[in-house]
């Protein structure tokens, strides 16, 4: 069994793993021939499901085993692992390979970085005001002259970072798939996620410091709830309602992406006879109708970990399914030249009102 890769895109690997350990501890790590899979399922809160390709983080990727299509499969703590890209950030750089040091599985992160060495040799003005070194000329014989009293060398330093990990057998691994969820009713294209990010932060915290009421009353360990709804024309809206209080932030003109017929297994009529295509014809794109509006009810902090994937850039898609659940597809990388498209899915439960 062997693994080995040159990090390409450290900051994108490092800001990646970030986002995932703010949701859970550990995560499942599939590599094999095609691409690089996370997945981290936590006993409470958002799952996340995370296919990337190669080439969005690794270059010079080497992989085998025994198993199918070289499959490798990896319980990976992820607060570790974070912390080891961190160090990595101004590499030159940097590579991962799976090894063993005392019978004990490991990750190990080498790090290639360059330091400055700077040296200055001692140096006095005469009573003239020129100046002169103690050390060796640097501009020939002339002392009165210009002088360099500043030596600069690089020196290459090798850090190497150990990832305890488990491996994982496949049989371990195989009941393990993705949550079925019904067609969306609505699907649409988030605006900026830190913008989100920061609103739904403020309305979380706004509700845990009045702590009001029953309906919209939480415990410590889950968090207020926020309800996120979306229609068919271009309308998003991040509420907070409780007893004491009911705000709301809405978004116009936002894009609903049109479904695509080779991805629907009844192919156009599957399209005309789509949940979304109904919820099309209700509602307007102003939000002021209260048709055609698809919800989901989220926990507050739970939400703003989900949002801090946006870090990573990338487009997302929200697919809603009224009052049940919510599917974010977060793409990465679909427009570079050379790289292929990465998908981080996150499934997330709605609370029932």
């Amino acid at each position: 069994m062997r693994f080995r890769a040159d990090i390409q895109n450290i900051h994108t690997f490092t800001k990646f793993t970030a986002s995932l350990a703010t949701l859970g501890h550990v995560a499942w790590l599939r590599l094999d021939d095609q691409d690089v899979r996370f997945t981290v399922v936590p006993e409470k809160g958002t799952q996340v499901w995370a296919v990337l390709s190669t080439d969005t983080i690794f270059e010079t990727y080497t992989i085998q085993s025994a198993a199918a299509n070289n499959t490798i499969n990896l319980e990976v703590p992820l607060v570790p692992l974070q912390r080891a890209l961190k160090s990595a950030q101004n590499a030159i750089a940097a590579h991962i390979r799976l090894t063993k040091k005392d019978n004990i599985p490991l990750l190990s992160l080498t790090i290639k970085t360059t330091t400055i060495n700077s040296s200055a040799p001692s140096a006095f003005a005469d009573r003239d005001g020129n100046i002169e070194s103690t050390g060796d000329d640097f501009g020939g014989t002339d002392r009165e002259g210009s002088v360099d009293f500043f030596g600069r060398q690089d020196r290459e330093t090798i850090i190497s970072q150990d990832v305890p990990i488990r491996v994982l057998a496949a049989a371990s691994v195989e009941g393990l798939h993705e949550p079925r969820c019904r067609e969306p009713d609505v699907h649409i294209t988030l605006p900026n996620l830190l913008q989100l990010k920061s609103i739904s932060d403020r309305f979380t915290k706004l509700a845990m410091s009045t702590k009001a009421g029953t309906r919209g009353g939480f415990s410590s360990a889950s968090g207020p709830r926020l309800e996120l709804s979306a229609n068919m024309h271009g309308c998003l809206r991040l509420a907070l309602n409780t007893d004491a209080m009911r705000i709301n932030s809405l978004w116009t003109g936002l894009n609903n992406p049109e479904l695509d017929p080779d991805q629907n297994v009844d192919g156009l009529g599957g399209i005309e006879n789509h949940p979304s295509t109904r919820m099309k014809a209700l509602g307007d794109s102003q939000g002021q109708s209260e048709e055609g509006w698809a919800t989901v009810r989220l926990d507050g902090k739970d939400w703003v970990r989900v949002l801090s994937v946006g870090r990573l850039g990338g487009r997302v898609i929200a697919c809603l399914c009224h009052e049940h659940a919510m599917i974010l597809y977060v793409y990465l990388n679909g427009d570079e030249p050379g790289v292929g498209e990465s998908v981080l899915t996150y499934y997330i439960s709605s609370y029932s009102q």
